[in-house]
């Protein structure tokens, strides 16, 4: 008899571990510290970054546009003018040929301090989920 009373105890509690879902428990949210919920996640297109190349482009084109206007020390003016401008929307136009998408999530941890994350990946949580921090990054719980 007691074995059979042992046996549903055991069972009882092995069944309302398992209705939580395998490798959680009813406590599990509640003692993880860097656990928090998602508020919000967003798409964001972020700048790349510009350099020698876009520079360099852009000073040689404006440079020899600026070179076509004007004479004397006006076209030398403009030619300086032109490179310097030119090495300018260069570098903007490198920066957008480099720029990327990312998604922005932004999760109130278990401390009430609002963390936000950034991935390059489309992430698999949506508003309301409970996620994991490790370092900088987040995995579903």
């Amino acid at each position: 008899m007691k074995r059979i009373l042992l046996a549903a105890l055991v069972l009882s509690a092995a069944g309302g571990t398992f209705a939580q879902g395998p490798g959680k428990t009813a406590g599990a949210v509640a003692l993880c510290d860097s656990c928090g919920t998602v508020q919000h996640v967003t798409q964001v297109k972020r700048k790349g970054q510009g350099g020698a190349a876009g520079v360099v482009g852009g000073a040689v084109v404006g440079g020899l546009l600026g070179n076509q206007i004007g004479g004397g020390t006006g076209k030398t003016l403009a030619t300086v003018g032109g490179a310097v401008a030119g090495g300018y929307v260069g570098n903007e136009v490198q920066k957008n040929v480099t720029s990327k998408t990312v998604w922005v999530t932004r999760v109130k941890m278990k401390d009430g301090s609002i963390r936000t994350f950034e991935q390059e990946a489309r992430p698999t949580w949506k508003s309301g989920a409970v996620v994991k921090a490790t370092d900088h990054t987040l995995h579903k719980f």
